[in-house]
């Protein structure tokens, strides 16, 4: 059962998908190495084939054991190794699951001069040398292609795997690290983290605080919500944990003792940006894919909780900075004094927006709910975990929300309705998002007011037509979303959902079917239809059918009938995600495209338009 080691397989289409979990495990034990002091490069390849290698320059595996390293289940040196006690790759199963869940698995260790190498196919030995003279330097290398039985069709996301390598770096200051031949390398640790990925300025310097198995950053800018980057022993827990929440907790109960005021906590972390790393002794996380962390204590059957570990340094390093650094202090009491101001300001808005949110929510007619929900509890039975698959589609009018309600998978899928054009919230303050209707209903449905922690779709799917109108629709939702909940779009739950401009089909065979029995035209003219989604895919399908072809252009998704696009939300559903950048600043993106209408724009959309002529087609 693959699933006992890496949690989920899937196809590399989520960033926790088994085939990034292989290559971590390869690398944790790389990472390890270097900790110890053994090595300050590794580097990582990775072929179009799917073929990943990782060569580190450690001390590498001792040469007479290389084979039960690599095949022999709980055989690996960290398990009494006090050194390693704080290693993520704890369960001595890493390489050996890389190699069970591989087609092919090479194995080569060098150490002092000599070299050991063996290979598997399918987990079984299939060659074993014996220790040869080298003069390559220490270290060991691991080649491996995962099994495409288990990860069907599987494909690195090479945003996933660049993100993985940064985090490396940001968690391994000094670590040189080499993706495909690029260097990826950072000075400053989690400083550097925050500057290189906060898409708004900092209203202060970043606060920088590290002691003995902890570091974290902070400081506030003017987006609204929380953002934070949590890790464990090295490892990127996306879903946060104890040390998170234990965080959270003691950075705004310092601040709040530290201003005498009795600021609400929300005010106080209302703009906060902020990333902690811990290191404890043998974590427990809440899945194989190690994205919770699980662990109450610091180390087994230690008195020492991860909160109290984690409050008593921000306690007394966190109060000690703000008394000494009172011009940084003022500036955050001042960001905070804000919040608290505009949160008073529209108390009473956002009071009856809720009462109207809560009333309707049992009667949305804009809402069409789903039954698995992103943030419902994990079933102890439950056959297979749906949460990741659920979705909330977002349509413009009753014509295209109508249609995906009759078609999608009630089981995964929602649908919410807009009534035409939404608000540009560029420029406005979060009071709009209790006033506008729309927005209200939509932050109900979501359930993203507290922060996106009780999301409860896990892709958010703007489904709008592709014509100019549609274009404008999408803008005007994520600039919604990036004024108000910008990390619902930085965390990668934002899509855009692309459907055909095209369909050419066979002329011929759709009559021979309809001649023969219309009800089998879907089934059989279906093998004589090509969905296009591109200018290149028609060309390619024109060619196939030649003088046969019927071409029809969709120009909203009215046009589209339900078989149609029952197949076009399905498994072979295209969604684009909406990503930022590390370079964008939002501020500024948001203000050229959706602020005053400034001749800069205006030469901008000149230069850049596209006119569609319909005679061609």
């Amino acid at each position: 059962r693959p699933g006992m080691y890496i949690g989920k397989l899937g196809d590399g289409t989520h960033s926790d998908d088994g085939i990034y979990v292989l290559i971590k495990e390869v690398v944790d034990n790389s990472i390890d190495e270097f900790n110890m002091g053994a090595g300050k490069r590794i580097d990582i390849t990775l072929t179009e084939e799917g073929e990943v290698t990782v060569r580190d320059y450690g001390r590498g595996i001792p040469l007479g054991k290389v084979k039960e390293v690599a095949s022999d289940i709980n055989t690996g040196g960290k398990f009494d190794d006090k050194n390693f006690k704080k290693s993520v790759g704890l369960n001595g199963v890493g390489l050996k699951a890389v190699n069970a869940l591989s087609t092919y698995c090479h194995v080569a260790s060098v150490r002092d001069g000599k070299k050991v190498e063996v290979e598997f196919e399918r987990g079984d030995l299939i060659r074993q040398s014996e220790p040869i003279p080298t003069d390559e330097p220490n270290g060991t290398l691991v080649r491996f292609t995962p099994d495409p039985t288990l990860f069907q069709n599987y494909r690195f996301n090479q945003e996933f795997v660049e993100t993985m390598v940064n985090n490396y770096t940001y968690l391994n200051a000094g670590l040189q690290l080499f993706y495909n031949g690029r260097k990826y390398y950072s000075r400053h640790g989690l400083l550097d983290l925050l500057r290189e990925n906060m898409t708004n300025d900092p209203l202060y310097p970043i606060i920088h605080l590290s002691g003995e198995d902890i570091e974290v950053v902070l400081t506030h800018t003017d987006q609204y919500g929380e953002e934070y980057y949590s890790f464990v022993n090295g490892q990127h827990t996306t879903q946060g944990g104890t040390h998170l929440t234990a965080f959270r907790e003691h950075v705004t109960r310092t601040i709040k003792e530290f201003s005498g005021k009795g600021y609400e906590f929300s005010d106080i972390r209302n703009g906060l940006v902020a990333a902690v790393s811990v290191r404890i002794q043998e974590p427990v996380f809440e899945s194989q894919t190690k994205t919770k962390l699980g662990s109450k204590e610091v180390a087994p059957g230690s008195s020492l909780t991860v909160n109290k570990f984690i409050g008593d340094f921000i306690k007394k390093e966190l109060d000690d900075y703000l008394h000494r650094n009172p011009d940084i202090a003022e500036i955050m009491l001042r960001k905070i004094a804000s919040s608290e101001k505009e949160r008073k300001a529209m108390a009473g808005v956002a009071k009856l927006a809720r009462e109207k949110a809560k009333k309707v929510s049992l009667h949305n007619r804009k809402l069409r709910d789903c039954r698995v929900h992103y943030n419902d509890p994990l079933k102890a039975k439950a056959k297979e975990d749906r949460r990741e698959d659920s979705a909330i589609f977002i349509t413009e009018g009753d014509s295209a929300s109508g249609t995906i309600t009759k078609v999608r998978n009630a089981e995964t899928q929602a649908v919410f309705s807009l009534r035409g054009k939404p608000l540009n919230s560029y420029g406005m303050t979060q009071e709009v998002v209790y006033k506008n209707d729309e927005f209200n209903l939509l932050q109900a449905a979501l359930n993203i007011e507290e922060g996106i922690e009780g999301l409860r779709y896990n892709k958010v799917i703007i489904a709008t037509d592709a014509d100019v109108d549609g274009m404008h629709i999408r803008l005007l939702i994520i600039t919604f979303f990036l004024m108000f909940f910008p990390d619902l779009v930085k965390k990668g739950h934002v899509y855009i959902l692309q459907t055909p401009l095209f369909r050419v089909r066979d002329k011929n065979a759709v009559r021979r079917t309809k001649k023969k029995n219309r009800k089998k035209e879907e089934t059989e003219g279906e093998k004589d239809t090509f969905y296009c989604y591109t200018d290149e895919e028609r060309e390619a399908a024109i060619a196939r059918f030649g003088n046969n072809a019927e071409i029809t252009r969709f120009k909203g998704l009215g046009e589209i009938n339900d078989a149609e696009f029952a197949e076009f939300i399905g498994p072979d559903m295209r969604l684009d995600r909406v990503k930022l950048k590390r370079e964008d600043a939002v501020e500024k993106l948001l203000e050229f495209y959706m602020g005053k209408n400034t001749m800069e724009r205006q030469n901008f959309i000149i230069d850049n338009l596209v006119i569609e002529d319909d005679s061609e087609i």
